[in-house]
């Protein structure tokens, strides 16, 4: 049986929203405890214990929001603060943050929003509480490395982090790069603030505005209350854009304004939406070439791009393996509660010989497997041989069959391969689709995400080439 929830407290010379926002975080399993002014909360300290959390109003009368916050602070300056305004000026929003709310909800708020606000902040404090300093081997956002290019990353991200610029993280698929924007943001004078991250490359575009931007009720079908997008969340803190180059052009243009002015209308609002959020993003890809095709914004490059910090692929820094996957085996067993397991001097030799197409993500993944599955105490290389072949997947090795090709054809003086490459891709996938829909050209084409007309007219242009 669980014990009773945190005790949260909520100061607002308005009765009926101490009422209503009382009765939710209640209903949510909290402890709370209502006060009409500042002033009544500051003799309560007096004689009770500070709560987990506390909700202030900034205009009261007597002493306002801002006044009991700084009088907080200074005798509690763990305890976070939320505050609650009308107002949403910059001069108040800037008055609350700078004298240390952990958090600012504009009024009229929607009460699930401050439910999930107050889980969010307990949460935070919950975790600064137990583990300071994590536990070794339990740290998903440490970054491991002692290769020389690892202790350049670290020291310019050691420069950046105090640095109020944008930055742009690039390297391979699985390299970390969501680690370093956290390394940056965690070590940085924002650190207390809201870390929001956002794969761009894995929302519906039509989505992706909305949840970048937020949402009004009644902006689009089956919009039935207010959004709050990733930018709110992340007042204040670091907003983290991984996959930037997938973004489409449309809000490529938006995205620029916000860089520019730090202000938004949510989709389907009027109310101008100002924020304070460092930008950093990240992507795969070649951007210089996306710009010079015309898939990104020239400009918006520029204000992503202030600083470039690139993350080495594993194979380039073959040093770090060891470190590595040790780390990521004892993780793994205290995760699973297991017998810790150590490598033998064989198996690491083989991990260093390994090309590792899927970089750091796929050593912590083949870590997770033999944690789980090597029958011994010791892994000895057979029982790594093992694993990676069973863990093998098929779009790794199209990826190395790929470069290969390339290699070969580049070696022997080929060229416009380019697009050779894209008609042979298209011919494989387009008869692959076919053959599993049964030659349903418009099952195919949804299954692969394309018009009908598109695949039409590949197979069309394919046939006239042969």
């Amino acid at each position: 049986m669980t014990g009773p929830g945190p005790i949260v407290w909520v100061v607002d010379d308005d009765r009926s929203v101490r009422f209503v926002l009382a009765t939710a975080l209640g209903e949510a399993g909290f402890q709370v405890t209502g006060f009409e002014s500042a002033q009544a909360a500051l003799d309560a300290l007096a004689t009770r214990a500070p709560p987990a959390l506390l909700f202030t109003d900034v205009r009261m009368p007597g002493d306002d929001g801002l006044v009991l916050l700084d009088r907080l602070k200074h005798a509690h300056p763990q305890l976070p603060v939320v505050v609650m305004s009308a107002y949403t000026d910059v001069a108040s929003t800037a008055g609350a943050f700078r004298g240390g709310a952990h958090e600012f909800l504009s009024k009229p708020f929607d009460l699930d929003d401050a439910v999930a606000l107050a889980g969010r902040v307990l949460a935070q404090g919950d975790e600064g509480d137990a583990a300071p300093e994590p536990a070794p081997g339990v740290d998903d956002d440490a970054l491991v490395g002692d290769t020389p290019a690892m202790r350049q990353l670290f020291r310019a991200i050691g420069r950046l982090a105090q640095a109020p610029v944008s930055v742009l993280i690039t390297g391979e698929t699985g390299t970390g790069k969501e680690l370093v924007a956290r390394a940056l943001h965690r070590e940085s004078p924002r650190a207390r603030r809201p870390f929001v991250a956002l794969n761009t490359a894995a929302i519906p575009a039509e989505l992706l505005e909305s949840e970048l931007f937020g949402h009004e009720a009644g902006a689009f079908t089956g919009a039935t209350k207010r959004h709050v997008g990733r930018f709110e969340q992340a007042d204040g803190g670091t907003l983290f854009l991984d996959e930037i180059g997938d973004m489409p052009l449309p809000l490529q243009t938006r995205l620029l304004r916000v860089l520019a002015e730090d202000e938004f209308f949510r989709v389907g609002g009027r109310e101008l939406i100002r924020v304070d959020v460092r930008v950093v993003a990240a992507t795969h890809q070649d951007v210089e070439a996306l710009v010079a095709d015309g898939r990104f914004r020239g400009d918006l490059l520029h204000r992503l791009d202030v600083v470039r910090l690139h993350l080495p692929p594993l194979r380039e820094r073959r040093g770090d393996v060891p470190a590595l996957a040790e780390r990521f085996l004892q993780a793994a067993a205290m995760r699973l509660e297991s017998p810790p397991k150590r490598f033998g001097k064989a198996a690491l030799e083989r991990l260093q010989g390994h090309g590792w197409p899927g970089n750091v993500r796929e050593l912590e993944n083949l870590c997770w497997r033999l944690a789980a599955l090597a029958p011994g105490d010791t892994i000895t290389a057979a029982d790594l041989d093992g694993a990676l072949a069973a863990r093998r997947a098929p779009a790794q090795d199209w990826d190395d069959a790929l470069a290969a090709w390339t290699r070969e054809q580049l070696a022997a003086g080929a060229s416009g391969l380019h697009a050779r490459a894209l008609e042979r891709f298209d011919r494989a996938l387009l008869d692959a689709a076919l053959e599993h829909t049964g030659g349903r050209r418009a099952e195919a084409a949804q299954r692969l995400g394309l018009g009908r007309n598109t695949i039409t007219r590949k197979l069309g242009a394919g046939r006239r080439r042969r």
